[in-house]
Parts: structure tokens; sequence; C-alpha cells
């Protein structure tokens, strides 16, 4: 029973990112994964909890993503850039119109989903940002709390502003920049020194 919901959150999810949600149906899903309407009841009681099953399992994978065992073995600022990498991955696959429909048409849904993905950046950030003062990379001095929300408010805000284009910010150039600029305001001599002999390693395309 787990293993076919894992399997059926798993369609949806593609189908949501392509088409939106507003305009795929229960019969539209059912279709698109050769089951009766009965028998995707038997999972979910109706719309609203499918789509609250789906930005669980979307932000569950996305979790698993960020954990691989390869981050561990790398220092603050190879991180940093490791993780934006999965991030700007993450951007070029993304349909704006999806959120636009949790935001109209499931705004608690999207209310929720907004708290946990906030939550969940927000540690992320406030850890490299102690690794990176243990690690002798960033300056001691720095308010880890206000830096990590700080640079939250920056990330929130390029992607929803529309100031940028995502074409704009999920090109190379603006990632060198924008992360550049946010680790020269962090680094000491010593992280500032390891950023300009790596900057050409640590870019957005593997």
């Amino acid at each position: 029973m787990e293993d076919e919901l894992t399997k059926i959150l798993s369609e949806v999810a593609k189908l949501y990112n392509k088409y939106g949600i507003k305009s795929i149906t229960m019969d539209d899903v059912a279709r698109h994964l050769g089951i009766s309407k009965k028998t995707l009841y038997q999972y979910v009681a109706d719309k609203n909890e499918l789509v609250e099953k789906v930005l669980d399992f979307a932000h569950e994978c996305q979790h698993r993503l960020m954990h691989d065992d390869a981050r561990k073995e790398l220092n603050a600022i190879e991180e940093l850039f490791w993780v934006n990498r999965k991030i700007n991955a993450f951007l070029k696959e993304h349909n704006p119109s999806l959120e636009y429909d949790l935001r109209k048409y499931y705004p608690s849904i999207w209310q929720k989903f907004q708290e946990n993905k906030r939550k969940y950046m927000y540690i992320n950030i406030l850890n490299n940002i102690i690794k990176g003062k243990k690690e002798g990379l960033y300056r001691e001095e720095l308010n880890e709390e206000i830096i990590a929300k700080l640079y939250l408010t920056r990330i929130e805000n390029i992607t929803n502003e529309g100031i940028f284009t995502i074409e704009e910010y999920t090109s190379p150039k603006f990632f060198k920049e924008v992360f550049a600029y946010h680790i020269r305001g962090m680094a000491n001599q010593k992280g500032t020194n390891f950023l300009e002999n790596n900057i050409d390693k640590l870019n957005i395309e593997e």
C-alpha cells in the first residue's frame, strides 16, 4: 500500500509540475495512472489531501537529495556551492504556475508548505555558518541567526519579486556573483583566499 502511494505521489508531482495544480482533475490523475477513481480514493479522500500529500512527498525528496554523503566531505564554502547547484537544478525544472495555484486555491496548504520550506532552509543556512566558523573560514564575530535570516530573505525575494527572470537567476553568471557576494560578506582572510583560489571550480554547472 505504501509503495503504491509513493508511485502515485511521484507521478502526480510530475503532472502538477508540468501543468500546474488547478487544471489537473482527479479524473486526469486516475487516467494518467491507469487506475479507476475508486482506487485512487483508497489512498486519498479528495484533491485537497492529494495536493498536500504530493507536497509532503516532494519536500521529503528534496531533503534526501540534500543529504547526499558527498556533502559531508566538503568544507562550508564548498558545501554552500554544492547545495545551491542542487537548488538551481530544481529551479530550472520548476513550474511557477504550481506555486500560483497553491497560493490562490489552496492557501492553507501553501502556508504550511512555505513554513516548512523556510524552516528547513533557515536551519541549513545556520548550520553552514556555524560550520564555516568552526573551520576558520567565516568571521568569528558573525551573528549566525541574523545572517541566516538575512540570507533566507534574499533567496526568497530573488524568486518572488519579479525583478529577475528565471533564466537570469539560474544562470552561471548570476550564481557566481550572488554566492561570491554572500561568502565574501562572511569570510575571514582564510575563507576569502579559499574562495578566490577555487571560485572557477565552484561553478554552477557540473
